[in-house]
């Protein structure tokens, strides 16, 4: 009896292991290219600003996709750019004003209202009530342990 009690505390201790997975790494927060019917700059610009940032060259990128903007200010994917650069240099108030207005052009667009950068933010309208989840607000049970303390 005592060895299969062994042999089944030895698997469970290995097997507990594979059970806590480790948190999933937020997807890297990176550039959208703009529609391709925009303007000939706009595109380049784009393209630079996106190479600048990849680079971690931020500086570089918010003057590149500041001119993107000026080309194509109804472009929400122009205004999500920007507000990555403006992010990534600490430049948080003006990336909120980018990122909401990137939301704003382009209600439908997944990318945009998902994205880890436009998360903190919340909804871009003050009006609205975020949902709570469930689990907020209620402490843990014990693990299911019953009335065990």
């Amino acid at each position: 009896m005592r060895p299969i009690v062994s042999v089944l505390v030895i698997g469970w201790l290995l097997w507990l292991p594979a059970c806590a997975s480790a948190p999933e790494k937020p997807k890297p927060r990176l550039p959208l290219p703009v529609a391709l019917s925009s303007p000939k700059p706009v595109l380049q610009m784009t393209e630079q600003g996106t190479r600048e940032y990849r680079n971690a060259h931020f500086e570089e990128a918010k003057a590149a996709f500041q001119q993107a903007v000026s080309g194509a200010p109804k472009s929400g994917q122009a205004h999500y750019n920007l507000g990555l650069a403006l992010y990534a240099l600490g430049e948080t108030d003006e990336a909120r004003e980018h990122f909401i207005e990137a939301a704003n052009l382009e209600p439908g667009n997944k990318e945009i209202w998902d994205s880890p950068a436009l998360r903190p933010y919340g909804a871009p309208d003050p009006n609205i009530v975020k949902k709570q989840k469930e689990y907020q607000g209620k402490r843990p049970t014990g693990g299911g342990m019953g009335g065990v303390r």
